[in-house]
């Protein structure tokens, strides 16, 4: 009987003894200044590799060895914070601002980055997508603040120029027609200078493309197209004289069991120019990523290019995941870059493989600086051109910084039938291949472009907000053979207009032009008679298809109070008053930060990743920028 209990007090002992070695902490992180939940702060185990994030709420929960157990708080823009557990169970914690970053001229050059590469590298095949975001978040390099007056000489980076919109008079110009546009690399590369302490180069801020980071809540199409369509009209936040359009396309969520096979080829640059930790071992950390969302009837090829292109792994069932990794993690940089040549390669890959009525798709990863081979832009675009009629579509994805060839891989994506971002962390590329994955491999439409017709005796004077390298002939619209813009499953594709209404008591103008000599335009009766401001025709094509389809509404002049107006509404007008003050827009009207910051903070909508009250911080950051200057 006393060995029993003798046995039954070491049981005892030793269940306490575990419960201590591993009990549960949770809590809340919080905005010192605000109180406003922080999603997306990594919580760490100080001294090792342990760690995790918080959720939407805030919340976070980790298994801590002892009451001695140091937990670290760090998230960007903030002070990192250390905080003993102790007996607690619940630990709460607030974050205050880090501003010193952009109150100093900073560039930290240290052993985390070179960290960085070493951590990627080696990060095991049977680890799920989490973790490794995890991993990578633990060793992302510091952030490097710097004004864009000290930036090193030998920055080679290059955008294209971008001439800014005007306005149109409705009577003289009363149709605009474009392209869509579902890139949104323009977002992510601002968030990196500005997370560097620098403004951006005005023409890397697409405006497009930064409203287009984020999805909205549009409701899901109903009929037998594969997007919906909604609009809403009300005042404009930076000019109250004018309106402002929002036109937003929800494209149909199809549930990843039910998208067609993929035929994917990986065309990986890894030159010595993607030696650097944000490069290279990122796109290997970030196809590991994609790697783990393939199914057993998806195919896997990885073609590479350096001073030469070549295939490092065959066709491969999703199925057989360690071998697609253990492929990716022998991949090192080093030599020139032949990009063309990776490209043919890639292309010729694809069509060996083709999958009919599936997803056939090259994923081009690259820093853009190709410099052997087909290298110049017109002949890359033209053999991007001639490619795309294989039914292959094509993925381009930019790393990096210093380099980075944005202008030319923008122009790939459009002319190959793709979409085009930038990935700065693991978190980036997470969104890519993890949240996205529907949206940004699978093609629902192709070729969509919208014409509006404005009512003259409604609008004066019309301006398309970005787009400017969307801008199309307005013949083009009813031409199968001119190529456009491409949707992916769950995609949103959103778009503004400010208009200036008949009769308004705005100061904008759209510029004189004399009266014609020879004929005279004259408004029909019902122009007056109606309430409708403009009609907007849509034309789109199936994936597989040549003939396209056309789709035609209405939108009227019952504008909805501003009070009144929806998330979408409000976030997207943020986003676009922002991208103006970031390009210091003579159109920019009243728009300022604190104006930009009190339309994002009330239209946050359900945010379930944290996009949008990361856009919040980094307002809070271009605010204290602005100030500087």
């Amino acid at each position: 009987m006393k060995k029993h209990i003798y046995m039954l007090l070491a049981l005892l002992l030793m269940g306490l003894h575990t419960s201590a070695q591993g009990r549960m902490i949770s809590g809340t992180v919080t905005d010192a200044s605000t109180g406003n939940v922080l999603p997306g702060v990594t919580v760490l185990l100080k001294g090792t590799t342990t760690g995790t994030s918080t959720d939407q709420q805030g919340k976070y929960s980790i298994s801590v060895p002892d009451n001695n157990t140091i937990l670290v708080f760090r998230y960007i823009g903030y002070t990192s914070k250390e905080v003993k557990v102790g007996k607690k169970k619940q630990l709460d914690v607030k974050l205050v601002q880090d501003l010193r970053t952009l109150e100093e001229v900073v560039v930290t050059r240290n052993s985390t980055q070179r960290g960085l590469a070493g951590k990627v590298a080696g990060v095991r095949s049977s680890r799920k997508s989490e973790q490794i975001v995890t991993e990578m978040a633990l060793y992302a390099p510091p952030a490097i603040a710097y004004d864009m007056e000290v930036m090193p000489q030998h920055n080679t980076e290059n955008y294209n120029y971008i001439k800014e919109s005007t306005f149109q008079d409705a009577q003289k110009t009363p149709l605009s027609t474009f392209s869509i546009d579902v890139d949104n690399a323009s977002y992510s590369n601002v968030r990196r200078f500005l997370n560097q302490g620098a403004k951006p180069p005005v023409d890397a801020v697409r405006i497009e493309e930064m409203i287009n980071y984020f999805s909205y809540d549009y409701p899901q199409p109903t009929g037998d197209a594969p997007f919906s369509v909604s609009t809403e009209l009300s005042e404009c936040p930076w000019n109250k004289e004018n309106q402002l359009l929002h036109i937003g396309l929800q494209g149909k969520n199809i549930a990843t069991d039910n998208l067609p096979a993929s035929n994917l080829v990986y065309l990986l640059d890894v030159s010595g120019s993607m030696s650097s930790p944000d490069k290279l071992p990122l796109v290997k950390a970030g196809f590991k990523l994609l790697v783990d969302q393939l199914r057993p009837q998806d195919k896997v090829a990885i073609v590479v290019y350096a001073g030469a292109a070549g295939l490092v792994l065959p066709a491969t069932s999703g199925k057989d995941k360690p071998k697609i990794l253990q492929a990716i993690d022998n991949l090192e940089a080093g030599g020139s870059t032949a990009g063309g040549e990776g490209i043919k390669l890639a292309y010729k890959v694809a069509r060996e493989n083709f999958v009919k009525g599936g997803n056939n798709r090259v994923i081009l990863a690259s820093d853009g600086d190709f410099n052997v081979g087909v290298s110049s832009d017109s002949e890359l675009q033209r053999l991007i051109e001639e490619k795309r009629e294989t039914g292959v579509f094509l993925t381009v994805l930019g790393f990096g910084s210093g380099n980075l060839k944005d202008s030319r891989m923008e122009q790939l994506a459009n002319k190959g039938n793709g979409n085009y971002a930038y990935v700065d962390n693991i978190l980036e590329a997470k969104k890519v291949f993890v949240n996205e994955f529907g949206g940004t491999l699978f093609t629902i439409a192709k070729d969509v472009k919208l014409q509006l017709e404005f009512n003259p005796a409604k609008v004066k004077a019309y301006r398309l907000i970005g787009y400017e390298n969307r801008a199309l002939e307005d013949k083009d619209f009813n031409n199968d053979k001119k190529d456009a813009g491409d949707m992916g499953a769950g995609h949103t594709v959103t778009a503004l207009y400010e208009i200036v209404p008949v009769g308004a008591n705005s100061a904008t103008q759209a510029g004189k032009v004399d009266e014609l000599k020879y004929q005279k335009t004259q408004l029909e009766a019902k122009a007056k008679n109606t309430n409708e401001i403009l009609t907007m025709k849509l034309r789109y094509k199936a994936p597989d298809g040549n003939t396209s389809k056309l789709i035609t509404t209405t939108v009227s002049d019952k504008a909805v109070a501003a009070d009144k107006t929806s998330d979408n509404f409000r976030f997207s007008a943020a986003v676009a008053a922002c991208g103006m003050l970031l390009r210091d827009s003579e159109f920019k009207g009243n728009a300022s930060f604190p104006m930009v910051l009190e339309l994002a903070k009330g239209a946050r909508g359900k945010d379930e990743e944290g996009y949008r009250i990361e856009f919040i911080n980094l307002v809070k950051s271009m605010s204290l920028l602005n100030e500087r200057r």
